[in-house]
């Protein structure tokens, strides 16, 4: 059983309540005001303990630093190439994608994260006045 932490379980609202996607140092700077004398190596340790609990999402675009989502529910995320923001996309569930997936594999499908790329609103209407 994991010890109760106050600063763990304020990170967990924050993402909670937050739908922004942070990365490590926003979530940092931001409890920093609730808890002044919290390290950022603090704030990484909780973020990938609360992941590997499965409580919140980490998102890798391979490119920059985490993402991070309070929102465990199955949903699909967007990653800008261009400033880094994540966003949800309203998509229906993919569930026939596990199934088909599995038609050419030999283990058990259970699931899957769907991740798209491209341009953000902001950035693809500042590269079309451009």
């Amino acid at each position: 059983m994991l010890k109760y932490s106050r600063q763990r379980e304020s990170i967990k609202e924050y993402l909670d309540t937050h739908r922004t996607h942070p990365t490590a140092e926003t979530v940092y700077l931001d409890i920093k005001q609730e808890f002044p004398n919290i390290s950022l190596g603090t704030v990484y340790r909780n973020l990938n303990l609360l992941a590997d609990m499965g409580e919140i999402l980490r998102l890798s675009s391979g490119n920059g630093p985490d993402h991070y989502d309070g929102n465990t529910a199955p949903h699909c995320h967007f990653m800008c190439n261009e400033c880094g923001k994540v966003l949800d996309i309203d998509i229906e569930p993919q569930d026939q994608l596990d199934k088909l997936a599995g038609k050419h594999f030999a283990g058990k499908i259970t699931g899957h994260v769907t991740q798209f790329f491209g341009l953000c609103p902001e950035c693809n209407n500042s590269k079309q006045k451009n």
